[in-house]
């Protein structure tokens, strides 16, 4: 046995469905999970029901945090055609604007060029502009930002020509940063014929190994890795209309870590991605005295019954993952141990508060 300590990791991209979609998530159960992954802070997608995008909606879902999340936490704000006025004013309270360009699951969606504009000139300069862009869009939102002089993260990149552009936009000192998920490093379209259409839904989609290797091969070009952990419930995604969305959180370090052992970087440079780099772009406060402990050597067979997260199920279920995490401490008080989550319901932290 290896055991090796590491900082708290940061996902800067999960979605917990509080509130609206409980029976698939919440603060309680989506903390345990992250807890259990090694995760020890996690930013909260808007795109609720309702969508958080107002201060009513913003402290309904920051009281719901405040009750039930296990593990520290930040709340990300929706941005809409109807809130480009009064957005910004948020800003203080949240950890980024949330801007949905391409189809996504929930209620939030930006088709109007002016909202986006008028949306990047309000929103304050030291707080991120988060889009889940694709293809063109990805374009359209480095542009904007540009022209704004603003910061933009563009969310779970997914194809080649998408990290080539994001390459050449920093290479000309453009201030765009980008994250990839786990599913996107290990997993392709051609996974849909073993694990089904339904369970292989997800956005962005799952595109081709020359994507993936794309990515695989442009690491330095990736500022962030982020889950996007977005649970389903089995009977919804194996339903005629599947909705898109993965759970991550439980799976993700030893993928990562896998990744360190094929050599495509360092441990050090792992570390740059779940936490240090999340932590400086999204201006997130220190977690004294708060690590992990990792079994590096130990195999395990995923099942998504034996998980923390409601959704009890992953795409990757029957695979052999190497590295498991032991023990979590949260500012010197241990809250997961071999399996059992100890941290109680409402001892998170609001990064914000």
């Amino acid at each position: 046995m290896t055991t090796l300590r590491l900082p708290g990791l940061i996902d800067v991209h999960v979605h917990l469905r509080e509130p609206g979609a409980t029976h698939k998530e919440d603060y309680d159960t989506g903390t345990a999970a992250a807890l259990a992954g090694g995760f020890t802070c996690v930013l909260d997608m808007p795109n609720n029901t309702p969508p958080i995008t107002n201060a009513e909606t913003l402290a309904a879902k920051k009281q719901l945090a405040r009750s039930h999340a296990r593990c520290d936490y930040g709340i990300h704000l929706g941005a809409g055609d109807d809130n480009v006025e009064t957005a910004y004013q948020l800003a203080p309270q949240v950890t980024g604007l949330k801007m949905y360009l391409d189809q996504t699951f929930g209620p939030l969606r930006l088709d109007d060029l002016d909202s986006l504009q008028k949306h990047m000139e309000r929103w304050p300069a030291d707080r991120p502009v988060l889009c889940h862009a694709e293809g063109r869009t990805v374009a359209a939102c480095i542009l904007v930002a540009h022209l704004t002089g603003k910061h933009v993260h563009i969310c779970h990149v997914s194809r080649k020509d998408e990290i080539e552009l994001i390459r050449k936009a920093k290479e000309k000192g453009i201030n765009v940063t980008c994250e990839v998920t786990p599913h996107h490093f290990f997993l392709t379209d051609e996974i849909a014929n073993t694990i089904g259409f339904g369970r292989s839904e997800v956005r962005p989609r799952l595109a081709k190994d020359a994507d993936r290797q794309a990515l695989r091969s442009s690491l330095e070009v990736i500022d962030c890795f982020a889950t996007d952990h977005a649970p389903h419930t089995l009977l919804e995604k194996e339903s005629p209309k599947p909705p898109p969305g993965f759970p991550g959180l439980e799976t993700a370090l030893p993928l990562y870590l896998e990744l360190v052992r094929e050599g495509l970087i360092s441990i050090e440079q792992l570390i740059d991605r779940a936490v240090n780099n999340p932590r400086r772009l999204f201006h997130l406060p220190d977690q004294p005295e708060t690590w992990i402990e990792v079994d590096v050597d130990q195999d395990w067979i995923v099942r998504g019954e034996e998980m923390q997260t409601r959704a009890k199920w992953t795409p990757f279920e029957g695979w052999t993952l190497r590295g498991r995490v032991e023990r979590v401490l949260v500012r010197g008080a241990e809250v997961y141990r071999s399996g059992e989550v100890l941290a109680q319901p409402g001892s998170g932290h609001d990064v914000r508060s």
